[in-house]
């Protein structure tokens, strides 16, 4: 039966609940020649995040040191497995005294990477940061030492730097169930995934607002090291969802990142 109560004396009307603060939207789907389910965290991917190092990036310390221009280098990079380490040391090979600022100190060491007392591959440390990272005032450039080369040869950086490196701030997840599907997830990296240490950065670039002030969106400006990770099918697959639902939305955008939406 038809309500004919006045609008003016019919109770208020209920506010849509406001999205969790952490909110973020996903789309997956199957892939078609493996027992494969891709996830894409389409909040992140669409934002404009982009890496801020050396224009306010604050570090990952636990006290805003921007001066200190290590960026997320203050810890080493932990190195997947012999394949990975092994790529690094051909492309330290390459690296002149010019270009990286302690490379003299890696041979009088021994080399760039170390085994921890667990087995675990690592780079060196000097000064309490990475030893491929320059420091400020350094003639070759502040930054890492191998990023820095790649460009000056005209190759991508990730084909020369310690994988973790190249693909931060994205992360890949698999998961398996007992059918054998696994289901990958490709989102952004966030405080826990470097462990207990995390939560105790005073600054975090996938948490903070200035840094998703880019000129293109993250699927794009990141292409190479998504395709790297995921493979050019899933990758597409993904793009044509993008570019196919911002078209059904009229200009409507996606959920914003939880960063944008708190500024």
């Amino acid at each position: 039966m038809r309500d004919r109560t006045p609008v003016c004396q019919r109770g208020p009307v209920a506010s849509p609940p406001a999205a969790p603060p952490d909110l973020h939207e996903y789309v997956s789907f199957d892939a078609v020649d493996e027992h494969r389910t891709w996830v894409f965290d389409v909040t992140f991917l669409t934002s404009p995040w982009h890496c801020i190092y050396g224009h306010g990036c604050k570090g990952v310390l636990t006290a805003p040191a921007p001066e200190m221009a290590q960026g997320c280098c203050s810890y080493g990079a932990h190195l997947v497995d012999e394949d990975d380490a092994n790529a690094v040391l051909s492309a330290a090979d390459r690296l002149t005294d010019e270009q990286w600022q302690h490379r003299r100190v890696a041979v009088r060491r021994g080399g760039p990477i170390r085994r921890d007392a667990k087995g675990t591959l690592l780079t060196r440390l000097v000064g309490e940061a990475c030893i491929f990272l320059n420091r400020p005032g350094f003639s070759g450039g502040a930054g890492c030492a191998l990023h820095r080369a790649a460009l000056e040869a005209g190759e991508r950086p990730l084909d020369w730097k310690p994988d973790v490196c190249w693909q931060l701030p994205l992360r890949l997840v698999e998961t398996a169930d007992e059918s054998g599907q696994v289901v990958s997830t490709l989102r952004e990296w966030k405080r826990r995934d470097w462990g207990a240490g995390g939560l105790e950065f005073h600054w975090w670039c996938t948490d903070a607002p200035e840094a998703f002030d880019g000129d293109r969106p993250v699927y794009v400006e990141l292409r190479d090291e998504i395709v790297e990770m995921v493979g050019e099918w899933a990758y597409r697959r993904f793009v044509d969802h993008v570019t196919g639902v911002t078209r059904a939305r009229s200009g409507q955008t996606f959920l914003p990142h939880p960063a944008l939406r708190r500024r």
